[in-house]
């Protein structure tokens, strides 16, 4: 086996903005795989680092590549995942085997979706900005079908936000549009329940990561007291053996875990918060991490094989002024897979 990385720069068509910081360009790396027998054919993955959510981002990461790919040349893929900790790089090697098995081709999970029979109904993100910004794309998803909107609040004065929403609601009842919130960790201990008995005169679905992650008891006491069904979010990441996984979920008992995988170690990782999820009768949903489109099609593959019940949270690559061609192709509140 040979193995190569490179970066590559996404630049956003418009400055995203969340709780913790403002984005115009995102950094990310592309790995490929391919049998030195055969090097026409080669598998592709990214290794969708997110700096500010990892504390997989430091100096040395490309180094910690570089061992890596040198790795690939003596072990099999799968002992060199066995050996990584870093969820971006096993995200990224999960997706370029999978590419590599199937010739190189976008089809790395053959199911109904990638045949074209049946879409992955999506949430529309709103992201935060003014006042007016958020109020003018919020008109733009809904006008797009979206029947189902997440709107990222926490970046503006919170009276402007409760302003939006009771907009929102003059004209679209809680029977034709669900809203989802993502807090981002944004609300403090001694606010948070203050804050969401006001949210709940919307109607909201739930509301992810009220407070900053790394606080179970404080979390468990909102999610328990919340007139608002509480989704964890950062509060997944770095957890990794079933054990932590099992304690973390007892501990807080919320209604719905939203799982990034290229942040929570990987397509294996997800799939056993799934499993835990579903046996204490816990909703969950996959959400997309400003991955390129090579890691939005081994996302949306991924999530059609789990039979997702409800609005999942998937990029569609339309954040980027360039991106890589991809067989995606959102049509209203469905993304679907375009067959070649």
């Amino acid at each position: 086996m040979r193995a190569r990385w490179y970066r590559h720069r996404l630049r956003f068509k418009e400055t995203a903005i969340t709780s913790r910081e403002r984005l115009d360009s995102k950094t990310t790396y592309i790995i490929e795989l391919w049998d030195e027998r055969n090097p026409e054919v080669k598998g592709v993955g990214e290794v969708a680092l997110f700096e500010s959510l990892s504390k997989e981002a430091g100096p040395d990461f490309e180094s910690r590549l570089d061992s890596v790919v040198t790795s690939l040349g003596r072990d099999s893929v799968d002992d060199v995942l066995a050996q990584v900790s870093e969820s971006s790089i096993i995200f990224g090697l999960e997706t370029a085997a999978a590419s590599l098995r199937a010739g190189g081709k976008s089809e790395l999970w053959p199911s109904r979706f990638t045949r074209g029979e049946v879409p992955i109904l999506i949430n529309g993100l709103v992201w935060m900005g003014d006042y007016r910004q958020m109020r003018e794309r919020i008109k733009t998803k809904l006008n797009e079908g979206f029947g189902c909107v997440k709107l990222k609040i926490g970046g503006i004065d919170f009276e402007d936000e409760i302003e939006l929403l009771r907009q929102i609601r003059k004209d679209y009842g809680r029977t034709d549009l669900e809203l989802r919130l993502d807090a981002n960790g944004s609300f403090t201990v001694e606010n948070a329940l203050e804050r969401l008995e006001r949210l709940s005169d919307f109607g909201i679905h739930s509301l992810e990561q009220p407070i900053k992650a790394g606080q179970p008891e404080n979390m468990r006491r909102i999610a328990a007291q919340s007139p608002i069904d509480i989704a964890l979010d950062e509060e997944l990441i770095g957890t990794r053996s079933r054990e932590a996984k099992v304690a973390l979920l007892d501990a807080i008992n919320p209604s719905y875990i939203v799982l990034k995988p290229s942040l929570a170690g990987g397509f294996a990782h997800a799939s056993e918060w799934i499993a835990l999820a579903k046996e204490r009768g816990m909703g969950w949903w996959i959400t997309s991490a400003l991955e390129s489109n090579i890691g939005l099609n081994a996302l949306a593959q991924y999530v059609a094989l789990q039979n997702p019940a409800i609005p999942q949270g998937l990029g569609t690559g339309e954040l980027y002024v360039e991106n890589f061609p991809s067989p995606l192709k959102r049509r209203g509140e469905n993304l679907w897979y375009e067959v070649s």
